[in-house]
Formats: C-alpha cells, sequence, structure tokens
C-alpha cells in the first residue's frame, strides 16, 4: 500500500505509526493525513536521481498539488523551489517566510496586481505565457522601477495520452505560445528588447498523469529546434529551459508509479545530445514536480453514515464527504483504492460504491470498493489522496472543508484547521433592503 502504511494487530489501517480509526476519533472527519516522512522521502529521490546527477540542474514543487504554510516549510527545507500559480499562493509562500528568489510564478491569467506582487517579493522567474501579459508585465514593472527574469512558456504540440482535461501542451491549447505561430518569435523580440524585462529562457509542460517518456523526450527534441533558431535568428542565448512535471501516479495502486528518472534520465540525455549536435551550450535545467511527491503521501478519512442495497445486487455506502473534498473523481472520472480501515484483515466479501454525501448523481469517490461488510461509523481510508483533493476542495453543498493533519512517528499535527458552519458563513452578507 505504501511505506507509510501497515497494518497492526486489531487489524487496522496504521498510518505513520497511528492508528487511523484513533486519528479519525482524535481529529473527526472526513480528514485528511498527511505523512511528512513520505513527502520528504520524495524530495529526497528528487535529489538523489536528477538534482545531484545533473550538473546544472534543480527542481520546484508544483504547490497548486497540494500547498499550506507547513507544506513551504517541508519543500524550503528539502532544498527545493515552488512553482506558484496565483497571488494566494505566492501570498501563502511568503507567509511561511519562503525565500522567494526560489519560486517562479505560473499562469495564463495573471493580473497586473499579482504580477505586481511577484515583482516586489522577488519573485525569482516569472513564466509569461501570453504577448498581453509581457506587454502587462513590462508595464508593471516600468511603474515600480523593478526588473523581471522570464520564461515564455511554449506549447510544443505533442500529445501526452492522458485525459483532455489535464492536457496543456497540445496545439490550440489555452497555455502558452505555439511553438509553430508567430507569437512566440514576436515574444522573444519583445523580452530581448525591453528594458524591464531579463528573457531567460524557456518552459513548457504539455499535461498531467503521464506515464510514458516518448512525449516529453519530443517535447525536448522540438524546444531545443527553437532555441537552435532563435539563437541563429535573433542572437538569443538560451539560459534555463524549465521542462515541467506531469509525472504519472497511479491511483488504484493496481499498476505502476514510474520512477522519476525513467522520465529525467531520458529527457537529459536528448537535451544533451542535442545541443552538442547544434553546437548550443545545454542550459541549466529546472523541473516541476507536485503530484508525483505528494500523492501518495495522502490518505482520506471517512465515516461511514449510511448502508444502502438495492434490488439487483448493487450496494451503495455513503460517506461523510464526497466531491466537496476530492471533486477529481467526478470531474477527471479518477480512479482510487479505498478500505475499511477498520477491518484490513478480514475477508473483503462485498463489492460496494462509495457514494459522496453531496446532492449530484456524480459525486461518486471509488466503484467497485472490495470490502469486509461496512456499517454506520465505521471509518473508510481513500488512499493516495495527497494531491489535488484539499487544493481543489470546495464549500459546495454548504460543507465545511476538512481538516488536514500531518503525522510521523510519535507526532500528530493540524495543518489546516477544520471549517466550521461559522466559517462557511463568514463571507455572507445581508444587503439592507433585506434585512
Amino acid at each position: 500500500m505504501g511505506d507509510w502504511l501497515a497494518v497492526n494487530e486489531k487489524g487496522r489501517l496504521v498510518l505513520e505509526g497511528w492508528d487511523s480509526v484513533e486519528l479519525a476519533g482524535r481529529f473527526g472527519t472526513p480528514l485528511y493525513v498527511l505523512s511528512e516522512g513520505a513527502i520528504r522521502r520524495r524530495c529526497g529521490e528528487l535529489r538523489e536521481t536528477f538534482i545531484d546527477r545533473w550538473e546544472n540542474a534543480s527542481a520546484v514543487y508544483a504547490g497548486k498539488a497540494f500547498l499550506t504554510l507547513a507544506m513551504c516549510r517541508i519543500v524550503q527545507s528539502e532544498g527545493l523551489g515552488l512553482d506558484l500559480v496565483s497571488g494566494g499562493e505566492l501570498f501563502t509562500a511568503s507567509a511561511a517566510g519562503f525565500p522567494l528568489d526560489r519560486a517562479l510564478l505560473h499562469g495564463n491569467g495573471k493580473t497586473g496586481e499579482e504580477l505586481a506582487l511577484a515583482l516586489a517579493s522577488g519573485v525569482g522567474r516569472i513564466v509569461v505565457d501570453s504577448l498581453s501579459e509581457l506587454e502587462t508585465l513590462e508595464e508593471v514593472a516600468s511603474s515600480s522601477g523593478r526588473t523581471a527574469s522570464v520564461l515564455l512558456r511554449v506549447s510544443p504540440g505533442v500529445d501526452p495520452h492522458t485525459h483532455r482535461y489535464i492536457v496543456t501542451g497540445h496545439t490550440g491549447s489555452k497555455f502558452g505560445f505555439p511553438v509553430a505561430g508567430d507569437s512566440l518569435r514576436e515574444a522573444v523580440r519583445r523580452a530581448m528588447g525591453s528594458s524591464r524585462v531579463r528573457l531567460k529562457g524557456f518552459h513548457f509542460h504539455i499535461g498531467s498523469q503521464i506515464f510514458e517518456k516518448d512525449s516529453h523526450v519530443m517535447s525536448v527534441d522540438i524546444l531545443t529546434g527553437a532555441m537552435a533558431e532563435f539563437r541563429r535568428d535573433l542572437g538569443l542565448v538560451t539560459e534555463e529551459l524549465n521542462m515541467g512535471g506531469g509525472f504519472g501516479v497511479d491511483f488504484t495502486q493496481e499498476g505502476r508509479t514510474p520512477r522519476i528518472e525513467e522520465f529525467t534520465d531520458a529527457m537529459m540525455a536528448r537535451l544533451s545530445d542535442r545541443c552538442l549536435d547544434l553546437g548550443m551550450e545545454r542550459p541549466r535545467v529546472v523541473i516541476e514536480p507536485g503530484r508525483w511527491i505528494v500523492s501518495e503521501a495522502g490518505v482520506t478519512l471517512y465515516s461511514v453514515q449510511t448502508v444502502k442495497r438495492l434490488d439487483g445486487g448493487l450496494t451503495y455506502v455513503a460517506v461523510d464527504g464526497g466531491m466537496s473534498d476530492n471533486p477529481r473523481p467526478s470531474l477527471y472520472g479518477a480512479k482510487y483504492r479505498a478500505v475499511a480501515a477498520g477491518s484490513m484483515k478480514e475477508e473483503a466479501t462485498e463489492v460496494v460504491t462509495l457514494a459522496g454525501k453531496c446532492c449530484e448523481s456524480g459525486d461518486i469517490l471509488v466503484e467497485g470498493m472490495r470490502t469486509p461488510p461496512l456499517s454506520r461509523g465505521d471509518i473508510v481510508a481513500v488512499l493516495n489522496t495527497g494531491a489535488y483533493t484539499f487544493s481543489m476542495a470546495s464549500n459546495y453543498n454548504r460543507i465545511p472543508r476538512p481538516a488536514a493533519v500531518l503525522v510521523s512517528p510519535g507526532r500528530a499535527d493540524v495543518i489546516a484547521e477544520r471549517q466550521t458552519y461559522d466559517d462557511v458563513l463568514r463571507w455572507d452578507r445581508i444587503p439592507e433592503h433585506l434585512r
């Protein structure tokens, strides 16, 4: 199940030495549980297999996967940078004391306020997504008397063979400059001629949940071709190439999560060969894993509320959470594995549908869950929920967001408080004429 998960003598799921049923009783459900050790082990693996293996290589954690003040502190202590995509994420990193010269600001719709905040905060790189953004950035930088170090995001036009909602590097994507269009060349010219922008290089990110390296390698081919063209035609020396992330994770644990070096070794070898063939110095290289670092470090605990057995053998087990704390199954058709946390040693004699509590037919967390018989009050654990659950949670149906707890042997600390009904109402206002 994972190197931080075990089963104790009571037959209960154990998380970093903590009885999951007792955690649920102590902190309530739904509950996000994250293993500090599992996060740090992934960061260490990243250093060993990429940062230390290749000269002039670094990595940033994609904060959109899971970001809190505590997560910023972990990332900082592990020596990684941060990939941020909004003013809110930037504000979180700043409040945590993260060194923002190790951060990048992404996004296809950055506001002038976000760009101003990035410049004032000393963000290391701003990844420019369009010509209009470049124009806005020049205006903001000029008015503040600052200079921005930028990368241009390029859409290489490859098919990464993943869900269409998480494809980002194809032709027609909302992200980046198409590599084959005139807009990229114009952006390079504009950035090179600007007194307020320092063009450092390029960025690509072709999508998420990618399990084969071929699309990444093909993107390296395409980008190095563009780099050589801009060097020849415009005199641009590319100092930095950010190759994004998107490295796949097996949420069901029925298959295999690729080791990250299966991607990075192939990408770096191709980059080195291409630069040699094209007569270029290999630029500094950055990658941006997010899900790969934190997904398997997370488990969500729920309490069973009802069990409904229908004619024809279909059984619904409804829990006290759902798409409000994990929208991925309903949004992307994401598949997860769920287990009966309090009866891990009992025979799984039933096949049930684990249903969320939201008022949507599509609020199904897991279909085909094999489990011992469940009843009201039992604890169910959904595995591999460290990424894109907490960060995508909502108050749909006015459901308060769950707490998040960081666990390690001997420690269990709340890193995000559970919302209350008062929190749900906090920003509501009644206009005078309705009083």
